[in-house]
């Protein structure tokens, strides 16, 4: 019944020591908080706790060591290419319009310039087409417009029919005919159409003959061109008031 006793080793009694409610939790509130604090600090170095550290003292961490490599940034990302990024305009600095200039042969949306010998600027699919519907280019161009006429064609032109193959020979044998006026390009690539286009806005003198409806809505956007296409079997011309003259119906 001696609450305090405890049997020794030899028989006799040994007191026991009782620890106090108060100092008992304050120690088990310190433990925990040590034992927390170790988890933290190695979760946040990433490495992995030594065995037989998580008790008191100082906890030794044992780091994983990879590879270490640098971050480098995708090349492709718009980032990193310096000439895509735009530059911030100032809010004082007026914004500059470009204002095409209005060629000096228009009086409204008629040109002067155009008049026998016609300047016909001849695209791809337009002699392809006359070649199928069996079509002379230079004699239906004089039926249509009751003129001479005389085609040019375009080193870009060229280089598309001659990229075709050998199905479209017989085009590019119609096309460097003597009769046909050829004309050289500077801009890098073939693609015709925007030679085209550019030619037709510098030199106000050339109708298009094209069968191509993309081209054609370009270049109805470009006031005083006449574009010449095919229609029932022979040529025809719209936005040409001397159409009426010729073979070709008013348009």
């Amino acid at each position: 019944k001696n609450k305090g006793f405890a049997p020794g080793a030899a028989g006799g009694h040994v007191e026991r020591r009782r620890r106090s409610p108060r100092f008992s939790r304050s120690y088990a509130r310190r433990a925990r908080s040590r034992r927390r604090s170790v988890r933290v600090r190695a979760c946040t170095s990433g490495g992995v706790r030594a065995p037989g550290s998580a008790g008191m003292g100082k906890n030794k961490t044992k780091t994983k060591k990879f590879a270490e490599v640098k971050r480098i940034l995708n090349p492709k990302e718009a980032r990193v290419d310096k000439g895509k990024q735009k530059k911030k305009k100032r809010d004082d600095a007026p914004e500059v319009k470009h204002v095409e200039a209005t060629s000096s042969s228009l009086f409204f949306k008629h040109n002067s310039a155009l008049g026998p010998p016609y300047s016909v600027l001849v695209d791809t699919n337009f002699i392809n087409f006359s070649i199928k519907n069996k079509i002379d280019l230079v004699r239906g161009m004089m039926d249509c417009l009751y003129a001479q006429c005389v085609p040019h064609v375009t080193d870009c032109v060229m280089a598309e029919l001659e990229k075709l193959g050998q199905k479209y020979r017989v085009a590019l044998r119609v096309a460097k005919d003597p009769r046909f006026v050829r004309l050289p390009c500077t801009h890098p690539g073939t693609y015709a159409d925007d030679c085209i286009c550019r030619r037709v806005r510098q030199h106000k003198c050339y109708i298009v003959a094209t069968c191509d409806t993309d081209l054609k809505r370009r270049i109805r956007k470009i006031p005083g061109v006449p574009i010449m296409y095919l229609q029932q079997h022979r040529y025809t011309v719209e936005r040409m008031p001397e159409a009426v003259v010729g073979g070709a119906p008013n348009r």
